[in-house]
C-alpha cells in the first residue's frame, strides 16, 4: 500500500523520537517553577505535537499571556537538561534510509520550532535525509493544514500521493483538513482509542510494527 505514496510526513516527538515522558515531565517541572497548578500526565501529554503558545493555553488554561515568555524559559531549561538522553525509537534511522532509498520523498511537520528540529536532525544524523520540514514557528499549529498544504506545495506531490504518519490526534486532523491518508502510532503521545476516533489508514502498536506496514521490516 505504501507504494501509492510518493511524499511521506512524519511528525517528529512521539514519532521518530522517543521524548513524549521529557516533554511531559518538562511541562510539569516549568508550572512547579512558577508556582502554577501541575497539570496531569494525561493533560500534558495530549498537547504533544501542538505549537508551544497553544500547547501551553491547553495545558495551562489560567496561565496569564504575559508569563508565557517565563513558562516558556522553565519548560525549554527542562527539557534541554534531558536532551542528551533521548534517543530515536528503535529501528528508525534503518527505516528512514530504506524509505529514503526506495525513492519516497520524507519530510518533517512538527510542533518543535525551527531551533529545536534542526538541533535534533543535526544530533541524530537524519537530516540529510529529509527534503523538506516545516516547525510550529513557521506555520500555523496542528491541526491547521498549513504545514501539510506547504510540504506538498513545495515538493509538487497532491494529497492523493502524500501520507502523514503520527503519534497525535492532531497529526491525523491535520492530515484529515488537508485531505491526506495518515498512519497512527500509538507509542507515543496519544493512545489508540483517541487515535482510532480519527480513522487513519492503520493504528500501529510498536515501531517494528511501523517499520512492517511501510515494507521495510527488519
Amino acid at each position: 500500500m505504501v507504494e501509492r505514496f510518493d511524499l511521506i510526513v512524519f511528525d517528529w516527538d512521539g514519532t521518530l523520537l522517543d521524548s513524549a515522558a521529557a516533554i511531559v515531565g518538562a511541562i510539569q517541572a516549568a508550572s512547579r517553577d512558577l508556582g502554577l497548578p501541575v497539570p496531569d500526565a494525561r493533560r500534558a501529554r495530549y498537547v504533544i505535537g501542538l505549537g508551544l503558545s497553544d500547547a501551553l493555553a491547553h495545558a495551562l488554561p489560567d496561565l496569564p499571556a504575559a508569563d508565557y515568555p517565563r513558562m516558556v524559559e522553565r519548560y525549554r531549561h527542562h527539557y534541554l537538561s534531558k536532551d542528551s538522553e533521548l534517543s530515536l525509537f528503535e529501528g528508525t534511522e534503518r527505516m528512514i534510509a530504506a524509505l529514503h532509498r526506495r525513492g519516497h520523498l520524507l519530510a518533517v511537520a512538527t510542533g518543535k520550532s525551527r531551533k529545536g528540529l534542526d538541533r535534533a536532525l543535526s544530533c541524530t544524523g537524519l537530516g540529510a535525509h529529509f527534503v523538506a520540514t516545516r516547525c510550529a514557528d513557521e506555520c500555523f499549529s496542528k491541526p491547521h493544514p498549513q504545514m501539510l498544504h506547504e510540504l506538498m506545495e513545495e515538493l509538487a506531490v497532491p494529497a492523493e500521493r502524500t501520507l502523514m504518519i503520527g503519534d497525535t490526534t492532531h497529526d491525523l486532523q491535520m492530515a484529515a483538513a488537508a485531505g491526506v491518508a495518515a498512519v497512527a502510532v500509538s507509542f507515543g503521545a496519544h493512545g489508540r482509542a483517541e487515535l482510532l476516533s480519527c480513522a487513519p489508514l492503520a493504528c500501529v502498536d510498536e515501531p517494528r510494527q511501523l517499520r512492517q506496514w511501510l515494507g521495510v521490516g527488519d
